[in-house]
């Protein structure tokens, strides 16, 4: 088992957090993870003024996800290393260099490379949720964590629409300069009122990384949760990269219609403090099955949409809430088990976490786009019907308490 687990240094969390930073806290994690997706329904409007041709416009998006991956796997372990402060404020501040990049791009290799580092750096996210959670005691650190997992999903969920309403009324370029003003001043504002944090870890950069593979070794948890994770998150995938295309074939939505209808995954926001709450009161492991199954019964629901009527489509989006009820939900539920195992490689854990479930969405769009192509919302339903399912099957197995 890996020594990290094992010889952990205690931490004193403060008596409790002001309900004010937790509020700044969720509003920087919402603001920040809306970087990842701005350019998502954007692509268009983006590939044809920068040259890109439809095969290769996909790499607007693929690339800032690679970006993120590489950023979870190689900056958030600075976390365990770094003074958290000084940290979180030089990782944003080069989250606005990087939008005001991809805002006066004007060529693709500019903005693709631009795109690369918003990825990397909007990785601060997940540097600013184990600094919540090392604030919050032990009593109520779900909750803390849900609630600033609250305001992320947020932003990540309205991040969408609003870089659509933006970019119809000032250009796709507007969107990113908004988003680097606001960075800065995030970044500003974190670094006046965040307090020192100074990890107690004595390892190098080369052996923190190194590190890294021990934990994921050694902790059985991380495993199992990042798995179930990795699974919910596919299956989200899959939806979110069909259901546009199924409403615009099917029910003739236009963009602004669509934008609506994304509008359900807000449910995800709700679902992170109540999930907080009961890892809280120790109902973890029954939460985590309803989760695995809400997702699972979200594609059962979603089939009835298949007629194309307005029943079926107020069906499908009450899919759409369910399914981020329950992926949200999860992710808490996880994230709050992960942070019980070691204060101080809480970061790396943290990483590894995200890193893995991350890479089943990567899979979940992946395979959402092929299955659609040949079989329609019907295959795809299924398929994302399959993969909460595998997870059922592998939480079955978990030890009881």
């Amino acid at each position: 088992m890996s020594t990290v687990l094992l010889d952990a240094a205690p931490v004193r969390p403060a008596a409790g957090l002001p309900s004010w930073l937790t509020l700044l806290l969720a509003t920087a994690c919402g603001l920040i993870a809306a970087n990842i997706y701005y350019a998502q329904p954007l692509v268009g409007p983006i590939s044809a003024s920068l040259g890109l041709s439809h095969g290769a416009a996909g790499l607007i998006v693929t690339v800032t996800q690679i970006g993120y991956v590489a950023g979870l796997l190689f900056l958030v372990p600075l976390g365990d290393l770094v003074e958290s402060r000084r940290l979180v404020m030089v990782v944003v501040g080069l989250c606005a260099t990087a939008l005001a990049g991809a805002a006066v791009s004007t060529g693709a290799l500019p903005f693709l490379i631009a795109s690369l580092l918003i990825g990397l750096c909007s990785v601060a996210v997940q540097i600013l949720v184990p600094f919540a959670a090392h604030m919050a005691p032990d009593a109520t650190r779900g909750r803390v964590v849900g609630n600033v997992m609250s305001g992320l999903m947020l932003g990540i969920m309205l991040s969408r629409p609003a870089a659509s309403f933006v970019a119809d009324l000032l250009g796709w370029h507007a969107v990113f300069w908004i988003s680097a003003v606001l960075m800065v001043g995030m970044a500003a504002l974190l670094g006046s009122v965040l307090p020192r944090r100074q990890p107690s870890a004595a390892l190098r950069y080369g052996r923190l990384l190194a590190s890294m593979a021990g934990l994921m070794r050694g902790a059985p948890v991380l495993r199992r949760r990042a798995l179930y994770q990795a699974a919910l998150f596919g299956a989200f995938s899959v939806f979110w990269t069909t259901v546009p295309l199924f409403l615009a074939e099917t029910y003739h939505l236009s963009q602004s219609g669509i934008a609506l209808f994304a509008l359900a995954g807000v449910a995800g926001a709700v679902a992170a403090p109540i999930a907080g709450r009961w890892a809280d009161k120790g109902w973890s492991r029954g939460a985590t099955g309803l989760a695995i199954v809400l997702t699972a019964a979200s594609f059962l629901l979603g089939r009835f949409g298949l007629g194309g009527t307005t029943a079926g489509l107020g069906l499908l989006v009450l899919s759409a809430i369910l399914l981020d009820f329950g992926s949200t939900a999860n992710l808490v539920l996880g994230q709050r088990a992960i942070f019980m195992l070691s204060a101080e490689a809480r970061n790396r854990l943290n990483g590894l976490y995200m890193a893995t479930f991350f890479l089943g969405g990567a899979a979940g769009s992946a395979l959402g786009g092929w299955t659609y192509a040949e079989g329609g919302w019907s295959l795809a339903s299924w398929v994302g019907f399959a993969l909460p399912l595998l997870a059922l099957g592998y939480y079955l197995t978990e030890p009881r308490p």
